[in-house]
């Protein structure tokens, strides 16, 4: 459609004239924006300079797109500097993924871990007291070589946590006895070679209900299903979804005051991964 406006004073004679040099206008308006808000063009900054891209995982010579709000424009960025080969370097430094060492030393905390959160297990009955688990779990730790990481941890007094029946977590072990048909979560985490291993399990004291028992499976099948998940790419959100959609499934809620533990070598630290809908 042509809205025959007059011509005077305009830079193409005709439709197919604009049509023709569209390549060429559209580079110039191009190169005139990008002047006009300060952004600078990579090759007249010589080599190496490029614009960041994929949230700072790219390069690119041409300046992203970006719905902007406001006038400010990034500019390219310099080459990658050189660190002296003498300076100790963080995991990160070369390619941001932690070396074998310290995931060795991951695998072998959370063995001891096991190990450990066994000895207890086997101990288990109506008539036990949780101090005495607590004492079985810091022997055991001690004897494997590790640290009880919770022993006076924000001054938790205690060597592991157990927490009975309506009790979420990280309960004080105590002179109670255990009761027939309570249900027990024992949580352990070993300080080792520098790292922490954190893990837990709920087990049957003597005969359980029927209701508990299905809290208690229904609970290992969330987490199966969570980890079944866990791969690069997956947002931690995702991980709290299938473990809400299969507690809801199953006739159970999730709790709102509480979150995911994940294994990273240090105690109670980030990420967090939270087991709600839109976490």
């Amino acid at each position: 459609m042509e809205l025959k406006l007059p011509r005077e004073g305009s830079a193409f004679c005709s439709q197919e004239c604009f049509k023709s040099s569209w390549s060429s206008h559209k580079s110039v308006h191009l190169k005139a924006k990008l002047s006009s808000v300060g952004t600078q063009n990579s090759d007249s900054l010589g080599e190496g300079w490029l614009y960041c891209s994929k949230r700072g995982q790219g390069r690119t010579p041409k300046l992203p797109y970006f719905d902007w709000t406001g006038a400010l424009r990034p500019y390219p960025i310099s080459g990658k500097r050189i660190v002296p080969a003498h300076i100790v370097i963080p995991d990160w430094a070369d390619d941001g993924i932690p070396k074998v060492e310290p995931i060795s030393d991951l695998q072998q905390v959370v063995e001891i871990g096991r190990e450990v959160l066994d000895a207890a297990a086997r101990i288990i009955q109506p008539g036990v007291t949780t101090d005495e688990i607590d004492r079985v779990v810091h022997e055991a730790t001690i004897a494997a070589g590790g640290y009880p990481s919770p022993l006076n941890y924000h001054f938790f007094p205690k060597s592991c946590c157990t927490s009975v029946n309506e009790v979420i977590c990280h309960g004080i072990p105590d002179a109670r006895k255990l009761e027939d048909g309570d249900i027990v979560n024992v949580d352990v985490t070993v300080y080792y070679k520098g790292v922490h291993g954190d893990l837990n399990e709920t087990y049957f004291v003597g005969n359980v209900d029927e209701e508990s028992r299905q809290l208690v499976k229904c609970t290992y099948e969330c987490m199966d299903k969570a980890i079944s998940i866990v791969k690069p790419g997956v947002r931690f959100r995702e991980i709290g979804e299938v473990i809400n959609r299969h507690a809801s499934m199953s006739g159970f809620s999730v709790v709102t005051e509480t979150g995911v533990e994940v294994l990273t070598g240090r105690l109670q630290t980030s990420p967090n991964v939270f087991p709600w809908l839109n976490s």
